[in-house]
């Protein structure tokens, strides 16, 4: 057990923590910490009294009857129920859910937009986040939406949680804290974190102005992929993944918490702050992961295997083998199949993908999709190697080359991602995207052995 003591009021991680002092290592594990020492029950979850006057109380990610059960046991200074009041509809209009189908908007096309310009308006991660697609239906728990987000402060006595989602963040610029019920979790870019469904959280800017990407999944939780032939090592390996140790706040301070529910956004008063957890124990808790420990495969002799070996997380839906989202990284790697087209071939594709470029150059598109910015390739919509990546691709020389300086990713998904109007009227779409194959040439030459 990581056992942690923090003062009352501490919001934030030990400042120089040693191995694993600020987080526990390990992917959906039975966790348990606690932030005073003996406020954890042991061999029971539910005594007749906690010690420290404390109540328990269980957040459960899946229905008591899944297998296995996601539950985490919470001893606090108030139940949850003394954080929620009375709720006010509020308005965020950037923040869209699935259904959205705009009937002005048109879905069906390959589309890119530079980044989403900085700002100097104070925007906090709820007036801050701008929705570029959605899919399927937020209320049968079905599909997911993608967003990116632009923070410049903080939120200050400001809390939050999605009952209809859990959050996978990919920061591109600045840090972020995420200050939530089960403790600290810092990220930066080149790092993820995983907000569960119902976790509730005040987001901080450590260095900003900020900005990033998220997938918001209504559907299934995230978790590792089947590496099947693989065995049982390389792509993210369990141990990278961390949760944070136990960490609470004994504030008397009037608050707010908004509350996402069904595409709907309410706020409630209460005169605390929430983040009152002094001790848990479960294996339903955010988490944080670092993508420089990815660790990729591929060909080795021949051929560009499919995108799919390079699945960091994986959703799934009712349908074996085809997900509700797929999170694939594309990151530094070395490539050395022979008499083979390296860069990703022309396809088609049942799944929808919407990638984003954290940094560096994506060896399909060297020209036009910078950091920051953002490509979406809809269901059975053809795309691929613009012109120059062919030509390089179809001519050089193939020796050992590392790719470098490098990190996109993908959110993939079952369903068609439609369009928000502010994806195509205010994000800087760039309207030339589509002519970058328009200078593709044809080179049939029908003599018999001609390449």
């Amino acid at each position: 057990m990581n056992k942690q003591t923090f003062p009352h009021h501490m919001t934030q991680a030990p400042s120089v923590p040693g191995p694993h002092e600020g987080y526990m290592p390990g992917f959906a594990n039975d966790f348990e910490t606690e932030a005073l020492p003996g406020a954890l029950p042991q061999g029971m979850n539910s005594p007749q009294k906690c010690n420290y006057g404390l109540y328990g109380e269980q957040l459960s990610g899946t229905a008591f009857t899944a297998h296995p059960p996601e539950r985490t046991w919470t001893y606090r200074i108030r139940p949850s129920v003394k954080h929620s009041h009375r709720y006010t509809k509020i308005d965020l209009p950037y923040w869209k859910s699935a259904p959205n189908v705009d009937p002005d908007v048109a879905s069906l096309g390959q589309y890119r937009w530079d980044p989403i310009p900085m700002v100097d308006a104070p925007l906090t991660w709820l007036t801050g986040m701008r929705t570029m697609t959605t899919a399927g239906d937020v209320n049968t728990q079905v599909g997911m939406a993608t967003h990116t987000y632009l923070v410049t402060e903080s939120m200050k006595d400001e809390y939050f949680f999605s009952a209809d989602s859990e959050l996978l963040v990919v920061p591109q610029e600045g840090r972020l804290r995420f200050a939530t019920e089960l403790g600290i979790i810092d990220i930066e870019p080149k790092e993820i974190a995983i907000l569960p469904r119902g976790l509730l959280y005040r987001v901080e800017v450590l260095e900003g102005p900020a900005r990033g990407f998220v997938c918001e999944n209504y559907g299934e939780k995230f978790e590792l992929p089947g590496r099947g032939p693989i065995g049982a090592n390389a792509l993210a390996n369990p141990r990278d993944f961390k949760a944070p140790v136990a960490c609470f706040e004994d504030r008397e301070t009037p608050s707010t918490v908004t509350i996402k529910w069904c595409g709907q956004f309410h706020i409630t008063h209460i005169d605390q702050s929430p983040l009152d957890v002094v001790a848990w124990h479960g294996n339903y808790a955010p988490y944080k992961y670092d993508l420089r420990t990815y660790c990729p495969v591929g060909a080795i002799l021949f051929d560009h295997p499919d995108p799919s070996i390079f699945t960091v997380l994986t959703a799934p839906s009712g349908v074996p083998g085809t997900a509700n989202i797929d999170f694939v990284l594309f990151r530094e790697r070395w490539m050395v199949a022979e008499d083979t087209f390296r860069p990703p071939w022309y396809h088609k594709n049942i799944m929808s993908e919407l990638m984003g470029n954290i940094y560096g150059q994506y060896d399909a598109k060297p020209q036009g999709f910078i950091p920051g910015g953002m490509s979406l390739h809809n269901m059975m919509i053809p795309h691929g190697p613009d012109k120059n990546a062919f030509e390089g691709a179809s001519n050089s020389n193939l020796g050992p080359d590392k790719l470098e300086n490098t990190m996109s990713f993908m959110f993939e998904t079952r369903f068609p991602q439609h369009l928000t109007a502010f994806a195509g009227s205010e994000a800087p779409m760039q309207d030339d995207y589509i002519d970058c194959w328009s200078d593709l040439e044809k080179k049939f030459d029908g003599t018999p052995g001609k390449k």
